[in-house]
């Protein structure tokens, strides 16, 4: 049975973070002495590649902190296709407030810098609320472009931790071929029929430009002339072929995130999260991973954050124990 890597147990409370008490008490009344300055307002920012649990682990931490996620996909930005671009659902979000989700008709073509206004809109608005908060998605070109704007006023205003989830590639390539077959099975084929023009085959903008739509152009338009097993093989060559489309995007994905470590110089506290994986046919196993080696680290850097702590562990690779264990994962 294949488990679905989504948020669990959402009517149950988080456990706060074991590491930290936020608690003014904990302080006391010369606590402004550790930050003699006017502390900056903070932003959480969850990078990574497509299916390594983004949501999932801005969702844990909404409801860990007073917090809003704001998503920076910029298909999952449009309205409808739910299934194809793999759009959080209701219960999954647990209560917690999405921003620039299903916002913009199918047809609008989103560019970068309406993203990074709509974007700053919202961190504003959630700020204004008393709320942190939580960017999360896959286009990194479009927070690279809010991040490091021309003229260097979202980072003289915000301070920011930079989360990546990670997955190893071959671990994640079986999980996407996995999670392709699941959305098969939720009934993608459908939604895209119900979506599909006959009189546009144009997929360079909107929502059409997302895998699982092009992919299917000539499925739709040969299936009339087709019979059973023609039709089940070109299907099943669609479908493979948006499986090696979708691990092409998490490998650009995840070059993209390396890029902004090595030459911008980004300080991301990267999160392996493939033993999660490796034990995704027992969700009990899974569950302890993914508090041991995601939730719980990203926890206590976002309590950092809020604290203005400064942390050397925040800034280095995941501890020599977690990565030997995901070796020893990969050869089980």
């Amino acid at each position: 049975m294949i488990m679905k890597i989504s948020m669990a147990m959402c009517k149950q409370p988080l456990p706060p973070s074991t590491t930290l008490d936020l608690s003014p008490a904990r302080f006391g009344p010369n606590m402004l002495t550790l930050n003699p300055y006017v502390p900056k307002e903070k932003v959480v920012v969850i990078m990574g590649a497509t299916g390594t649990g983004k949501s999932r682990l801005s969702v844990d931490l909404a409801t860990r902190f007073q917090a809003e996620i704001i998503n920076s996909d910029k298909i999952q930005v449009h309205q409808g296709l739910d299934t194809i671009t793999n759009k959080i659902t209701t219960e999954e979000r647990c209560g917690v407030p999405h921003h620039l989700l299903s916002v913009l008709p199918p047809q609008a073509d989103l560019t970068a810098a309406s993203f990074c206004h709509m974007a700053n809109l919202s961190v504003e608005s959630v700020h204004k609320r008393g709320k942190l908060p939580i960017i999360v998605g896959g286009s990194n070109s479009y927070v690279e472009a809010l991040v490091d704007d021309d003229d260097y006023k979202f980072r003289s205003r915000y301070d920011c931790c930079f989360l990546w989830v990670d997955v190893a590639l071959p671990v994640l390539n079986g999980f996407v071929s996995e999670r392709v077959d699941k959305m098969v099975q939720n009934g993608m084929v459908e939604e895209a029929r119900d979506f599909f023009d006959y009189s546009d085959s144009d997929y360079s903008r909107g929502i059409k430009k997302a895998i699982g739509v092009p992919e299917f152009d000539i499925f739709f338009r040969s299936e009339p002339f087709l019979n059973v097993g023609d039709r089940e093989e070109l299907l099943n060559k669609v479908i493979d072929e948006i499986k090696s489309n979708t691990f092409n995007l998490a490998c650009k994905q995840r070059e993209k995130i390396e890029r902004l470590r090595e030459i911008k110089k980004w300080c991301i506290q990267r999160l392996d999260a493939t033993p999660v994986f490796t034990r995704r046919r027992s969700k009990v196993d899974a569950d302890v991973a993914w508090e041991r080696l995601v939730a719980r680290p990203s926890t206590e850097a976002v309590s950092r954050l809020l604290l203005d702590i400064a942390s050397p562990q925040w800034l280095v690779e995941t501890s020599t124990a977690v990565v030997r264990e995901r070796e020893m994962s990969l050869v089980a």
